[in-house]
């Protein structure tokens, strides 16, 4: 239980950090303050880096943190701080890099030892209370970690160095010599083949996570037409919709599957999974015209609508795994619930049973198909499929009554720009005006919330108090956020504020020399390291999006820096795509891009008039066209022509709304006919 003692993380706005504030153990945030106390006291640093939504984390601190005698260890022999992996990457890029050079493996709950300098000199993740499966307890880790650095000082300080050493050598690669060409992404796409699960999709065994970026990039191979992606796409979306990983009841997705058949979660809901799911299978159906797709995007949305949105517009973080305490109790059913909720056999078809399907209780999927359960309970399988549908919204009320896993409140620009996007790109494919209204409120929240003064953006935000500044993967995304509110709108101010913010990621974390991007602006506080995130992990890299939104910005400005830049971080890379695919696959998307066959569209017509917005629909709505930029005005508005160069001296044919394509510097003829539109599209 909670304890009457309140440490220093009681100030703080972090739901994950505010959970510890009651600990004994004398917890500080990151900060100048705890730093100075390591120095004074010569004391290591105990960090401990996680989130709210994290189970193990939990677990750790029921059984340690919030333990007096291990809280008295920890505050006798240490400094120990606490930190947000969400509010703060950069600090959890540095240190899981060390946790992952010294184990072969990293995760959360993060624990470092570091000198007071901030130097790591041992790391692991969760340790138990009990010695147990190999592992150490966490305290003979803290009595053996205190007993280092006061016998054996010069040793740690040394192997401290040393692996700084090893980790600022990453930050110092430089780009590839060789050439940004086709043959990587078509190499890329045979590494995915040779590690492709045929049977239920995705890439690997158990534990497995959806990995909407690689699939992503499945889809643009699809698109070019190359054997086997399309193939690989659809199983793939087929059978995470039909698990349990996706909520049948709810809608939405959990972080990742601990089976290797979409079964059984690991319960959290993240903003981030949730916002790139719905844009994949939003431009899945563009491709596929596959129905069901179009219905897992849109509950997507919806839920994020529902259980993840601020009144004023911002969305949450995550929802737990846990509730009451138990990992997945929100969740799961018994057979009896289901039965008499929904009968026996809307029960089999979501795969229960009656001694349950997981530790005794059923995760709902769909593993079966409809006809083997209707021929099973002897009805019709239209009956059961319309007993299916109705039970969503039953077993939904009867969920509704229980009690509701907690929501980690706070709002990140990075996630929140990944939501816009995906809201304004799913409003104009599926003609739905308030997602695209949403992803306005959404984006109008976060320059007005997540800005400070001089307009410098933040990462985050809750309850009225902002955080600290904003990392590249913030700008990057809010550069792409912002640029598909354009593509939507064409209100030309989102293009100006996309602009804008590209200036000033330029400005704060481009790396000149090597190319690339650093994740903490030049105006941040020094760590150890200057990091410079590459690889796409659960969130897209700052360098991967930087190299997608940049090659977008130039298209449409007609500007070469923005190329080169993009270029730059993409070169940094360029070597390892082939390697690890599926750590790469933002930036596998970018590379597409670059190498691709890319078309510049401007439109010029009233964006509102009929005629205008069936050219329109050409564009965005009819296909899928991934690496296509488009820029809209009307035939009167100088403004938008003076700002965006694709709609420089581009006029209306005998009064009527026009379209010009362009592709690799060669246009086409100007057409005011949208099937003549489509057959340019099509052919270029």
């Amino acid at each position: 239980m909670p304890h009457a003692h309140t440490n220093r993380l009681a100030g703080q706005t972090s739901p994950y950090l505010l959970q510890h504030a009651h600990n004994p153990v004398d917890w500080h945030p990151w900060g100048d303050e705890a730093l100075a106390r390591a120095r004074a006291e010569d004391k290591p640093i105990l960090l401990s880096i996680g989130y709210s939504a994290c189970h193990w984390c939990h677990v750790m601190e029921r059984e340690s943190f919030e333990d007096e005698r291990t809280a008295a260890l920890m505050n006798e022999h240490f400094v120990s701080i606490k930190v947000d992996r969400e509010e703060r990457p950069d600090i959890d890029a540095i240190y899981m890099d060390a946790v992952q050079a010294m184990n072969g493996h990293g995760g959360w709950p993060l624990t470092a030892f570091l000198t007071p300098d901030g130097e790591p000199f041992y790391a692991g993740t969760y340790y138990p209370p009990q010695p147990r499966g190999g592992m150490p307890s966490f305290t003979q880790v803290l009595t053996a970690m205190a007993e280092a650095w006061r016998d054996q000082r010069h040793d740690v300080t040394k192997q401290a160095g040393q692996i700084v050493d090893h980790l600022a050598r990453a930050t110092t690669v430089r780009g590839s010599a060789e050439p940004l060409t086709e043959e990587v992404t078509r190499a890329a796409l045979a590494s995915l083949s040779s590690a492709f699960d045929p049977r239920w999709g995705g890439f690997g065994g158990a534990p497995k996570f959806p990995q909407p970026m690689t699939l992503e990039f499945l889809l643009r191979c699809a698109v070019r037409g190359w054997p086997g992606a399309q193939e690989m796409l659809r199983v793939t979306l087929d059978r995470m919709a039909d698990g349990g990983i996706h909520d049948q009841i709810g809608g939405g997705f959990a972080r990742y599957s601990t089976d290797g058949a979409w079964h059984v979660p690991h319960f959290e809901k993240m903003l981030y999974d949730n916002a790139q799911l719905a844009q994949l299978y939003t431009r899945a159906w563009q491709v596929t015209g596959v129905d069901r797709f179009r219905e897992v995007a849109m509950s997507t949305i919806d839920y994020l609508l529902l259980e993840m949105s601020h009144p004023e517009g911002g969305f949450f973080s995550s929802q737990d795994a846990d509730s009451e305490g138990v990992e997945g109790r929100f969740f799961v059913w018994s057979w009896e619930e289901l039965v008499a909720s929904v009968g026996p056999a809307v029960a089999g078809a979501y795969g229960a049973s009656p001694e349950g399907n997981w530790e005794g209780v059923n995760v709902l999927w769909r593993p079966v198909a409809l006809s083997a359960v209707a021929s099973e309970h002897g009805i019709g399988i239209e009956k059961l499929e319309a007993d299916l549908a109705d039970s969503r919204q039953v077993l939904f009320e009867v969920r509704e009554t229980r009690t509701k896993p907690g929501t980690d409140d706070k709002i990140l620009a990075a996630w929140n720009a990944m939501a816009i996007s995906a809201l304004a790109e799913a409003g104009r494919v599926f003609g739905e005006p308030r997602y695209i209204n949403e992803a306005v409120r959404c984006a109008d929240f976060v320059l007005n919330h997540l800005r400070d003064e001089g307009g410098r953006l933040l990462r985050s935000w809750r309850n009225g108090t902002a955080g600290g500044p904003a990392y590249s993967d913030d700008y990057s995304l809010m550069v792409e956020a912002c640029l598909t509110l354009y593509e939507t709108t064409f209100d030309v101010a989102w293009f100006e504020t996309a602009r804008g913010l590209a200036d000033e990621l330029l400005r704060l974390f481009e790396d000149p020399e090597r190319g690339g991007f650093f994740t903490a602006g030049s105006d941040t506080a020094e760590l150890v390291i200057r990091p410079k995130d590459l690889y796409d992990n659960a969130v897209p890299s700052g360098n991967s999006v930087a190299a997608d939104a940049l090659q977008r910005l130039a298209s449409l400005t007609g500007e070469a820096g923005y190329e080169r830049a993009a270029a730059g971080a993409l070169k940094l890379v360029r070597d390892v795509l082939v390697k690890a695919p599926t750590g790469f696959g933002k930036a596998l998307c970018a590379l597409d891009r670059y190498v691709g066959p890319g078309r510049e569209v401007a439109i010029v017509g009233d964006p509102a008039g009929e005629q205008t917005r069936a050219l329109v629909a050409e564009v965005t709505s009819l296909r899928f066209l991934p690496d296509t930029v488009l820029a809209v005005a009307s035939g009167d508005d100088d403004r938008s022509r003076s700002i965006v160069g694709l709609l420089e001296g581009r006029t209306m044919r005998a009064g009527e709304p026009t379209a010009y394509v362009c592709r690799n510097f060669v246009c086409a003829m100007p057409v005011t006919d949208p099937r003549e539109l489509g057959l340019q599209l099509d052919q270029t």
